[in-house]
């Protein structure tokens, strides 16, 4: 199942994503007389298994009103992350030879994390803004974003899985000048507009084994990142078992897991964004997720 943020007829809506369209997931509970969540992270927070299944069987037979794609749009499914998102730096072996010696060094022996902000991110079609006063290195890096749905502290790779609950595409767009001015990556990784996430989130039983997905990345009509998330360098179980040592990883929280090679400050010379720039990111199961810079 995939659910999304969408906005229909000047209105917010929270809805789940099928080839026809988008069923409105206020309808669905008010068949079922039940309280629709406000937002992703309620219905995170009051997930229920056997309620899901019987509203995707009802979605499944037709049962409620699809309005078409083209008519609406999709908002970030998560626009205030209840903390600041985990990212990790260099979980690709190919995007860690790319950077070596200009954001760091060497070949990761153990995942490298670092926080960004998000507040609210932005959504397909927003606009990234350029903040042309601050950075000239403004760059894109596609990445599988995953969102935690059960509380968990020293989780065991093997139950991994069993704490997430879905998925989504993230562009962890950076300021690289800024990150090397100020010897550490949050401020040059959070700036207003830097989190772009959606278009849906894919629940975890869609996505068998979300470390085989084809991923990519295009400014324009050029693609510049191409893998799949098998060429991780530590895969997702290895990472919520390595992040949730001695901390407690909450229901919503959002791990970046890291880009592939392919962006910009890599090329020589760099191929940095500039205004009017469109990048789309794609993710296998997942869909598209684009933006303009402005």
């Amino acid at each position: 199942m995939k659910i999304c943020r969408f906005s229909y007829d000047t209105q917010e809506y929270l809805g789940i994503y099928t080839n026809g369209g988008v069923v409105n997931l206020g309808e669905v509970f008010d068949y079922l007389d039940d309280v629709c969540p406000k937002n992703i992270l309620e219905l995170i927070e009051n997930f229920n298994e056997e309620k899901f299944a019987l509203i995707e069987g009802l979605v499944g037979r037709g049962k409620f009103n699809h309005i078409e794609k083209d008519k609406i749009k999709f908002l970030s499914p998560i626009p205030y992350p209840k903390r600041n998102l985990f990212c990790l730096g260099k979980n690709y072996m190919e995007h860690a030879k790319e950077m070596d010696g200009k954001v760091g060094s060497d070949i990761p022996e153990h995942p490298i994390y670092f926080s960004k902000i998000a507040n609210p991110s932005v959504g397909d079609n927003d606009f990234i803004e350029s903040h042309g006063q601050l950075t000239e290195m403004l760059d894109y890096e596609v990445e599988l974003a995953v969102i935690i749905g059960k509380e968990g502290i020293n989780i065991k790779k093997e139950d991994a899985l069993d704490h997430v609950f879905g998925y989504t595409i993230a562009n962890d767009i950076s300021a690289r000048d800024l990150q090397n001015y100020h010897v550490q990556w949050l401020k040059g990784k959070s700036l207003s507009t830097f989190c772009p996430l959606g278009p849906v989130v894919v629940l975890k039983d869609e996505i068998e084994n979300p470390n085989n997905l084809d991923i990519k990345c295009w400014v324009n009509s050029d693609i510049r990142q191409e893998s799949n998330t098998k060429n991780m360098i530590f895969d997702i179980p290895t990472i919520i078992e390595d992040l949730s040592r001695e901390m407690v990883l909450n229901v919503g929280d959002i791990i970046l897991t890291g880009t592939p090679a392919g962006v910009g400050m890599a090329f020589d010379p760099p191929k940095y964004l500039k205004k009017g720039d469109k990048i789309k990111c794609y993710i296998e199961k997942i869909g598209y997720l684009g933006n303009e810079v402005r």
